[in-house]
């Protein structure tokens, strides 16, 4: 019996750059297990949209949200569209992996305070999910991380990055906890911290965890 498709599905946005970064994750994922079957969606701003994958996909297809905590877009859009649909990415420990390695590449040295930037949401439980993944990346840094929220929630990014220096009296890092660049990224990267990760995107880890949300699922 043949797998059943994998239908990754993100949020979408009007940035081009956006898009390719949820294809090439989705590159990524059938490099690490080329015997699934990935099609990408989107739930807005760009297509294909969910539906019209689904229609392609059949009736036995996973849905994946490349979401990295739960709202609306999870529960309302996406939660109703198929019969079986994984949980949000987060929090995870495969996002650990990747949080540490966007910080590397940013240069961000050992000791520094970290704002974990998201977008944020009205839904509770996507900001106990993502003060879960910073106790998670605390745990590995040994420094605090503190949540910020660049749309919906409190504290805003800016006032996490103003309240972490005001605490530390040191230096400020933001790891951005968005999957691709776009509208919040732009908005996170203006938040006066002294270093702005790169998005997740289609870092090896997220990829995995894309896999082990697909294999739960089904």
């Amino acid at each position: 019996m043949s797998r059943p498709t994998l239908v990754a599905v993100a949020h979408g946005s009007s940035y081009p750059a956006a898009a390719q970064t949820v294809t090439a994750l989705a590159r990524n994922v059938t490099r690490l297990a080329p015997v699934i079957d990935i099609r990408v969606a989107f739930v807005q701003h760009a297509e294909p949209s969910l539906p019209q994958v689904l229609a392609q996909a059949g009736d036995n297809a996973v849905v994946v949200p490349l979401l990295l905590s739960t709202g609306y877009h999870l529960t309302t859009d996406i939660a109703g569209a198929a019969r079986r649909v994984a949980g949000p990415l987060g929090p995870d420990q495969l996002l650990v992996i990747a949080l540490l390695s966007r910080l590397a590449e940013a240069g961000v040295p050992k000791g520094v305070g970290v704002v974990l930037a998201a977008t944020g949401s009205s839904d509770p439980k996507a900001a106990d999910q993502i003060a879960a993944q910073a106790g998670l990346l605390a745990a590995e840094l040994d420094a605090p991380v503190i949540p910020g929220f660049a749309a919906s929630g409190q504290p805003s990014v800016e006032d996490a990055v103003t309240r972490l220096r005001d605490e530390t009296r040191g230096p400020v890092a933001i790891a951005s906890y968005l999957l691709a660049p776009g509208l919040f990224h732009d908005r996170v990267a203006k938040s006066g911290a002294d270093w702005v990760t790169a998005p997740l995107g289609d870092h090896p880890a997220v990829a995995a965890l894309v896999i082990d949300r697909y294999r739960t699922a089904a």
